[in-house]
């Protein structure tokens, strides 16, 4: 029988121990091979991003007929130069197509404009008389006729009687219209307008009228969302909002539900995260999808297309977050191996993942979130597990004593301690990575998250858990169903709100913190990755699991400047 795959980084804490030496080590990801190159060409891309994509991509071409060369010959390091510098130009070429700017704009001060925009995405927000979001110019009045086709973010006033836009809509604005600064500054909004790969924004003006509606799908994902958001206020809303509040934003990304006093709470305490439709979510919703299908004995091909449409449907109808989709394509990946028979391999199928994403949209490399994701998940696989592995060989209850001859709780005590243990890796490694990554886009260092994150993350998984069946009794039209589990998940939201509170007043628990410059967290952020690539391939023999502990610690001594 083939192993079931598990479906995202944290569901292995819940796997059987007794095989996590298998999954943790000797798997091979040769798209790594491709993949660093490619990265590497995206970000030199950014540097020279005045050169045009046909020369880069004639140059890959180029690469790519000499690695061709070079293989039938039998020369391997010259292949793998070539191969390597065929993707390292491949990179360049794919930022150079998605970067795209108009020449002159750049010097070019606000001018007025009359646009008809083709909506994106929409940013939820609190003021009802302003709508943002993402969009793309269709049509410019004259004299701006060379802006139709450009992305553009809007935040434009709209009237009282209209309804907020939907994807796929077609709305007439006006107002100003400026290009956004090829090097904005670190950490500002259009340094993430910049990474999304947007050149313009349009704000100070009004939405004037709607000339196409939305589709009819996204229609539907707007009306789901809506029911979606009823659903999980069922018996909590009028009794407990805050609660409500937080397992919306937790459950459909609805950020905009929490208070200020809670985003800082949750902020502080290096859980922000938990209301981002990401890897924790898709996990958790794809392993009960893929238990209940089971349950309902569907082939296994069935199980595969049914569980992925629902799936992509839930991230299109809580709107489709980048983190949102990466996380999707992951975990496609790896329920098409378990489909195909093949073993479950999550550090190729997060290769796999990124490959896709970053082929699709090349920018999202420089954004907070992509980074973010990919290492934390990639420290959690290269170097979480096996740790947990270490932890538990280390540690192990009744070591001469045969599994056949302990007693009921002997085997309890065992399995107890062997998730512990586990779940400390994981805890350990996130930690590591968050100490990089709090500082690096949030400005906070929190060292005490490695003891919060061992006890909240399991609890917003089980919170996670009740607020799906909870939308799936609503949708099956069994509300007292839904409000029993929308209580379950407020009882467990109080408990983190109370947890999180406590940390906060912890001395030491955060710390405001940056590093000296932009540059110097990014070159930490790449030395982890690599020392914990390089300690996975060595398999972490000759004291190597201390070399990424002693590289962040050095970091916050030298490059990280507190207060």
């Amino acid at each position: 029988m083939a192993e079931k795959p598990c479906y995202y980084w944290y569901a292995l804490v819940f796997s059987n121990p007794i095989h996590l030496q298998s999954r943790c080590l000797g798997h091979r990801a040769p798209l790594l091979w491709l993949l660093l190159p490619f990265l590497a060409g995206i970000g030199l891309g950014r540097l020279v991003d005045a050169t045009p994509a046909a020369a880069w991509l004639l140059a890959g071409a180029l690469a790519m007929a000499l690695a061709a060369i070079f293989l039938a010959k039998r020369n391997r390091v010259a292949w793998a130069a070539a191969l390597g510098t065929a993707m390292l130009l491949a990179g360049m070429a794919d930022y150079a197509l998605h970067a795209r700017r108009l020449p002159g704009w750049d010097s070019l001060p606000p001018r007025e404009a009359r646009l008809r925009l083709r909506v994106e995405r929409v940013f939820a927000g609190v003021n009802p008389k302003r709508s943002s979001g993402l969009a793309v110019i269709v049509k410019a009045d004259s004299p701006l006729e060379e802006l139709a086709g450009q992305r553009v973010y809007f935040s434009l006033a709209r009237p009282a009687d209209a309804k907020v836009p939907l994807r796929s809509a077609v709305v007439s604005a006006a107002g100003l219209i400026q290009a956004v600064p090829r090097h904005p500054a670190a950490d500002s909004f259009d340094d993430y307008l910049a990474n999304t790969g947007l050149g313009f924004k349009f704000t100070r003006g009004r939405l004037l009228a709607g000339q196409e509606p939305a589709r009819a799908y996204h229609r539907f994902c707007a009306r789901a969302q809506e029911r979606f958001s009823s659903i999980l206020g069922a018996g909590i809303a009028t009794k407990r909002p805050e609660l409500a509040g937080i397992l919306r934003a937790m459950m459909l990304s609805q950020k905009y539900e929490l208070s200020t006093g809670q985003k800082e709470l949750f902020m502080q305490s290096g859980t922000m995260h938990f209301f981002a439709i990401s890897g924790l979510h898709i996990g958790v919703i794809a392993s009960m999808l893929q238990a209940l299908l089971t349950l309902l004995r569907l082939p296994r091909w069935a199980r595969f297309v049914v569980g992925a449409a629902t799936l992509w449907l839930y991230a299109d109808i809580t709107g489709s977050s980048p983190s949102a989709e990466r996380a999707f394509v992951m975990v496609v990946f790896m329920q098409a191996a378990f489909v195909l028979r093949w073993p479950g391999n999550p550090l190729a199928a997060l290769t796999a993942s990124a490959f896709v994403v970053l082929l699709a949209q090349p920018l999202q490399l420089f954004t907070a979130s992509f980074q973010m994701s990919y290492c934390v998940v990639a420290t959690l696989l290269l170097l979480g597990l096996p740790l947990g592995e270490k932890f538990r060989d280390k540690w192990r209850l009744y070591p001469q004593l045969p599994k056949v001859s302990q007693t009921w709780r002997q085997r309890l005590a065992v399995l107890s301690l062997e998730k512990v243990l586990a779940t400390l890796g994981l805890g350990v490694a996130t930690a590591l990575v968050a100490a990089v990554t709090g500082i690096a886009f949030f400005r906070l260092f929190t060292p005490g998250a490695l003891a919060a994150n061992l006890v909240l993350i399991p609890l917003a998984m089980f919170a996670i858990m009740a607020g799906f069946v909870s939308l799936l009794c609503g949708l099956a039209g069994l509300l007292p169903a839904s409000a029993l589990f929308n209580h379950a998940a407020a009882l467990i939201l109080a408990l983190i709100q109370w947890l999180i509170g406590a940390f906060v007043k912890v001395p030491g628990a955060y710390w405001p913190a940056a590093f000296k410059a932009q540059g110097w967290a990014d070159a930490v952020l790449a030395a982890l990755l690599v020392t914990c690539l390089a300690g996975y391939a060595a398999r972490w023999r000759h004291g190597m699991v201390l070399v990424p502990f002693a590289l962040v610690a050095t970091a916050l001594v030298f490059v990280v400047k507190f207060g």
